[in-house]
């Protein structure tokens, strides 16, 4: 029954899939508000220091020293409709069928970027970005409560980088990325789910002597309520992206970037709250020593997908240009999450999660105004990882999305400027029945047992602004 880390690890496991932007999952708006603008679909633009991220060889572009600071807010808007959640007794869970207020008004992640320009053919460069997160916060008494109530992630990636001007055509890029990942989770402990089977198998009459026996009062098991886990943990770990940009001529050129899988350890402590389940704390105590449900740390181990991405640009004429990307993901990493509870004689937790690989398509496009400022503008449609309404967990209740976007860069002098972006994101219906495959009476693993079922409905907005400068 012992889901303590549960969410911890799996919100640090899933997060770590989608660490690309424009990447599904548990993706945090856009890693650089020129690229938004066109839905990110400029890899192959290398418009500034933020190519860094895109495309290191596209610092090959890149003259003298370049700064772009900037941040995205992400605006999002999600309500969930409960369609008969159920305990693993087959018992509805009760509580409130709707939510939706459980998403942030707001978030936001900021982004640097800086590139030098060494000589001729070698530059240097560094970016600091969120590559994903999330916030979610469900009431305590929602009808999928014991799946989760509170996840917020938070990271951040150190991406030093270098890029090689071969000659005219050819440059390549490397970067180091390391990563660094934060969580905290809540979720309830279905103890009346517990006592009524207890008392169904029989149970329940030695567990109310051993109550008795103890001072405490056994009546009130019959007006137990949930316990409570609260949970978070940290992690760093280390990868690599590479980028090559193939310039046909002064007009056009192509890109490939890679981003390497990154291994992670992921190490978490839990704290248990038993002290609301009834109005007696003697009972409270041997509620929570029969779940076996103790303080420890946790351990997950896990690998973040790999992607690749393909992008083009073209200038057609001195006003006009056009940029397109596809980017690959393999999430089909991830699988099952084996959730270790160290220190303790608790089985694993188990969550199923067997995601597909997916591909994000976007095209852009800019126009030259005039001397001052360029407008922005790009379309994207991006493919969910989850692979079915019956893998569909609370804390990434992800849908396919389309994406519109328009921004634009206004010169304020002949060596600054400021980037704006808006976008727009429309999420399909997220059905969900997920069940946790354990109960809290079976042996050898952990799990609350529960099917949380209803119907999540996503949309977003992002609204970014970040300020450029050339030394």
């Amino acid at each position: 029954m012992n889901q303590k880390h549960l969410n911890l690890l799996i919100a640090l496991a899933l997060a770590g899939v989608s660490a690309t932007a424009g990447a599904s999952g548990y993706r945090f708006g856009s890693q650089s508000v020129s690229s938004q603008g066109t839905a990110e679909a400029n890899g192959a633009e290398a418009a500034d220091a933020s190519t860094v991220f895109a495309n290191p060889a596209g610092l090959s572009r890149l003259e003298g020293r370049q700064f772009a600071g900037g941040v995205t807010a992400l605006v999002p808007h999600s309500t969930y409709q409960d369609a008969g959640s159920t305990r693993f007794t087959g018992t509805p869970t009760g509580g409130q069928a709707r939510q939706s207020d459980y998403a942030p008004s707001a978030v936001a992640a900021p982004s640097l970027y800086y590139s030098h320009q060494i000589d001729d053919r070698w530059t240097a460069g560094f970016g600091a970005f969120v590559p994903f997160g999330t916030d979610l916060d469900y009431d305590r008494d929602w009808a999928g409560r014991y799946s989760l109530t509170n996840i917020k992630l938070e990271s951040l990636t150190l991406n030093p980088s270098v890029a090689f001007k071969l000659n005219a055509q050819h440059a390549f890029g490397f970067g180091i990325d390391i990563d660094y990942m934060k969580a905290s989770l809540g979720q309830a402990v279905d103890v009346p789910g517990t006592v009524a089977a207890a008392q169904h198998s029989g149970t329940g009459a030695v567990l109310a002597r051993q109550i008795a026996g103890l001072g405490g009062n056994p009546a009130l098991l019959a007006t137990a309520g949930d316990a409570y886990a609260g949970v978070k943990g940290k992690d760093w770990g280390v990868g690599f992206n590479l980028g090559y940009l193939f310039t046909l001529d002064e007009n056009t050129r192509f890109g490939i970037a890679y981003r390497s899988s990154i291994k992670h350890e992921l190490k978490g402590s839990a704290a248990w709250d038993f002290s609301g389940v009834t109005s007696d704390a003697v009972v409270n105590g041997v509620l929570q020593s029969v779940s076996r449900r103790q303080n420890s740390d946790a351990r997950v181990e896990l690998r973040t997908p790999e992607t690749l991405s393909i992008n083009a640009f073209h200038q057609f004429d001195p006003r006009w240009a056009g940029m397109a990307d596809v980017t690959w993901s393999r999430n089909s990493r991830m699988q099952n999450i084996d959730i270790e509870f160290l220190g303790t004689g608790e089985g694993d937790e188990v969550i199923r999660q067997q995601w597909k690989n997916t591909v994000r398509v976007s095209l852009g496009a800019s126009y030259k105004l005039n001397e001052a400022v360029l407008l922005r503008a790009g379309i994207a449609h991006d493919n969910a990882p989850v692979r079915s309404t019956e893998l569909r967990h609370a804390a990434l209740p992800d849908a396919d999305r389309n994406q519109l976007s328009f921004g634009a860069n206004w010169k304020l002098t002949p060596t600054s400027s400021i980037d704006l972006a808006y976008s727009y994101l429309d999420f399909k219906d997220a059905a969900g029945s997920y069940t946790n495959n354990c109960n809290p009476v079976a042996v050898g693993c952990t799990g609350n047992g529960e099917t949380t079922r209803g119907m999540w409905n996503t949309h977003m907005q992002l609204v970014g602004v970040a300020y450029n400068q050339r030394f």
